[in-house]
């Protein structure tokens, strides 16, 4: 067994994906230092020194993540607005948020999920 935590789930503590990506949890130390932004990862972490650049390689797939889940969401306001038929003003108060939500939600899920495999990646003999 290795020594420190490496990983969300690998040692008992350790917390899961969407806690992680919610909170931004540095893979290595835990703490909260991942993202400098609410979608931009941060350049190293402020408490172990852990460089973050290293591990993210560019995020490769953003943009298929973002515009499946554009899809997602346009087939539910579709699907919502055939059923309920919403005034335009309603429609606009909900979606805008949910779509700036489910957007940021879905980026910092992904990079969190791509920086914690490439670190437990690296961490393998």
């Amino acid at each position: 067994m290795k020594a420190g935590p490496s990983g969300p789930g690998e040692n008992k503590g350790q917390p899961g994906l969407v806690p992680a990506a919610l909170s931004g949890l540095c893979p290595r130390c835990g703490a909260t230092t991942l993202f400098a932004a609410p979608a931009a990862l941060a350049d190293e972490c402020a408490g172990c020194g852990l460089d973050f650049r290293k591990l993210e390689r560019g995020g490769r797939f953003v943009g298929v993540v973002t515009m499946l889940l554009a899809l997602v969401l346009i087939l539910a306001a579709l699907t919502v607005d055939e059923w309920l038929r919403p005034p335009l003003w309603a429609s606009l108060v909900f979606w805008g948020p949910v779509t700036v939500g489910s957007v940021i939600f879905a980026l910092r899920f992904y990079k969190t999920m791509w920086v914690y495999h490439q670190y437990e990646e690296r961490q393998q003999p």
